[in-house]
């Protein structure tokens, strides 16, 4: 949210950039409304310093030029401020909306920042096809069907899947997979299917179990379960004990279903349960997920923000960005309300186009959820400032090993790989005080005049596009663009390149250092080699050893799964690309007729004519491309 608390803390005299972030402000001032809006401070580089929306634009800037009466965090943001850019809305909720959204967008380092904010895995249960099918879903909702989530992790989805296979028999195969069946497949040898794709079963039975599964997802899973336990009971007593053992097991799957989901929570269906602790400046979030009375799981966050900003704040920040890429349940439970909750609940009910409360319970069974999430809030927290206290001494560590001048707070590791020099590529990975930044991984494509295998040329194309690019982005490191220390997965001659792309473009205070495994490859008996000094190695049990092999593991597992990927990319490419208008229904005909791609190209012209749904115009097409004709 962007309302700012003030104190009363009085600065005697402003530094000169302060003023001059004060008279841009206050320039800016003259032409603002005393409407609702949107106001973004950006500095020299035109970045976004800090995004804010205000009920009166022209009442809300105006406190920003009053130095004496803002926190240190606003005054250290007025003076980086050189623009003040403005959007006017009707009312404040549009101004709030919109603010969420510039936030996400511009991740501006003065706001409430929530970085780690993938989309959730959902179960989809497909509407379009004769014999619906189940599986995990994440992103757009583009294809007609039923979905049920969120679930905390992919985990968590594979296991329920697993479990409502073996109690409901519902497909998890493609559709392409299903139409080209002819016998059952393994799923239906372990009664995890009922093979609707070879009529095992009919459709209208196929049906009745989707329809089951559908009920179980939506809440009803006590009526789904009292319907299986008389169906067994009858097949008991009919003496059809094969039945009977089959809903048995069918019954089982669905007790471990609910002894992970069921919680019985009286006036809880659809709600997430949101509760954060603070602790040393900093904020743990848990967020529980209920849905049809079940809990699909939990997860944790770390929302970056200002040391001395208070709860309500970051909570209020939280829960805006939180949802504005997800839907949000009729009912959010907080164990503190957020600041402005009247404000953010209609945001998130427009948002919704329905209504959604945020409730703090006192008492009852709602307060009990609150009381067992905001634990587990402040025991992921500690976990985290440990974490990072173990992190810190590490880095500290590095330092000393490595005669740094300060401790780094980005550390770049890079690696590359191919197979005999083929798909070649290269890997950065980034960490700091907070672990590995997996945002600021990097591949690259080598690309350039680089003979097969040579791995120096690799690393000096990876590295001068890699620093070229930051010189151009980011000249006056305002960014967080550049490291401390770049780590070098080699010895002296991935050194010495390293060295020389750095020298070319002008560079002398990125600190560089090469790992090279010891003889024979042992780990823990690396050296290290650095600019100016002689080759050492550290101490077997040294702490700061393990961290710079964990670095120099995590590059080069970056970079073997960046070149699989390409490799099987490039296997799976096939020589009918290359012909324009051979898409990919044309292409698998003629693969399928032929049997290989060497095949169509063997193929004579008539023969080509003669496959289904190639015309003749095509055909002639094809055969002129392999042929050189045209």
């Amino acid at each position: 949210m962007a309302e700012d608390s003030a104190d009363n803390r009085q600065i005697p005299e402003p530094p000169q950039s302060s003023l001059r972030g004060v008279a841009v402000i206050a320039a800016a001032l003259k032409n603002l409304p005393g409407s609702p809006g949107v106001y973004r401070m950006l500095n020299r580089s035109g970045d976004a310093l800090y995004v804010g929306k205000a009920r009166n634009l022209k009442k809300r800037v105006a406190a920003y030029t009053q130095l004496g009466k803002l926190p240190e965090r606003l005054v250290r943001m007025v003076t980086e401020t050189a623009q003040l850019e403005v959007v006017t809305t009707h009312t404040e909720v549009e101004a709030l909306l919109l603010e969420i959204n510039l936030i996400k967008r511009l991740m501006p380092r003065y706001n409430v920042l929530l970085r780690d904010d993938k989309s959730f895995p959902y179960i989809m249960i497909t509407g379009d096809h004769a014999a619906p099918q189940i599986a995990k879903h994440r992103g757009a909702r583009a294809r007609k069907g039923d979905y049920y989530g969120p679930f905390a992790s992919a985990g968590a989805v594979h296991r329920t899947i697993t479990a409502l296979q073996r109690a409901f028999l519902l497909r998890s195969c493609a559709d392409s997979v299903f139409a080209t069946r002819t016998r059952p497949c393994l799923l239906y040898q372990i009664k995890r299917c009922s093979a609707p794709c070879v009529g095992r079963i009919s459709l209208e039975d196929y049906a009745g179990l989707v329809a089951q599964a559908r009920d179980f997802l939506a809440g009803r899973s006590r009526e789904v379960q009292a319907r299986l336990g008389v169906q067994m009971q009858a097949a008991s007593d009919s003496l059809d004990f094969e039945l009977a053992a089959a809903l048995r097991d069918r019954l089982r799957a669905l007790s471990v279903v609910q002894a992970h989901q069921d919680i019985n929570v009286e006036g809880i269906r659809d709600a997430d349960v949101v509760a954060a602790h603070q602790a040393g400046g900093h904020t743990g979030v848990q967020v529980f997920f209920f849905r049809g009375g079940s809990n699909f799981g939990n997860r944790g966050y770390f929302p970056s923000h200002d040391r001395n900003l208070p709860l309500p704040q970051v909570l209020a920040g939280f829960l805006a960005q939180f949802y504005a890429n997800k839907p949000p349940p009729p009912l959010i439970l907080v164990n503190e309300l957020p600041a402005e909750a009247d404000l953010l609940t209609e945001a998130l009910s427009i948002k919704a186009e329905r209504k959604v409360e945020i409730l703090q319970p006192v008492r009852g069974a709602r307060r009990n959820l609150i009381d067992n999430a905001l634990a587990n809030a402040r025991e992921a927290l500690a976990r985290r400032m440990a974490e990072n206290a173990s992190q810190r001494h590490l880095l500290e560590g590095v330092q000393q090993a490595l005669g740094l001048e300060q401790v780094p707070q980005r550390i770049e590791v890079y690696d590359n790989s191919h197979l005999q020099g083929r798909s070649p590529y290269g890997a950065m990975i980034v960490a700091g005080p907070e672990g590995f930044m997996k945002g600021a991984y990097r591949k690259f494509s080598i690309a350039g005049d680089v003979a097969p295998g040579d791995d120096y040329a690799m690393m000096r194309e990876m590295l001068t596009r890699r620093f070229a690019r930051v010189q151009k982005e980011d000249p006056d490191r305002e960014r967080g663009q550049w490291p401390d220390l770049v780590l070098i997965d080699g010895g002296a001659g991935q050194l010495s390149t390293a060295q020389g792309v750095l020298d070319d473009l002008g560079i002398d205070d990125v600190a560089l250092c090469a790992i090279a495994k010891g003889p024979d490859r042992d780990a823990g008996r690396e050296r290290f080699f650095l600019p100016g000094r002689e080759p050492f190695s550290l101490e077997l049990r040294d702490p700061v050893l393990y961290y710079l092999q964990r670095l120099r593991d995590e590059a080069h597992r970056f970079a073997i799964g960046t070149h699989r990927a390409r490799r099987s990319a490039d296997i799976a490419r096939s020589p009918l690309d290359e012909i324009p208008g051979i898409g990919g229904k044309r292409k698998r005909a003629l693969l399928l007729h032929f049997g290989s791609a060497k095949g169509v190209a063997a193929a004579g012209l008539t023969d080509l004519e003669s496959v289904a749904g190639i015309s003749k115009a095509v055909a002639k097409k094809v055969y002129d491309h392999f042929h050189g004709q045209g």
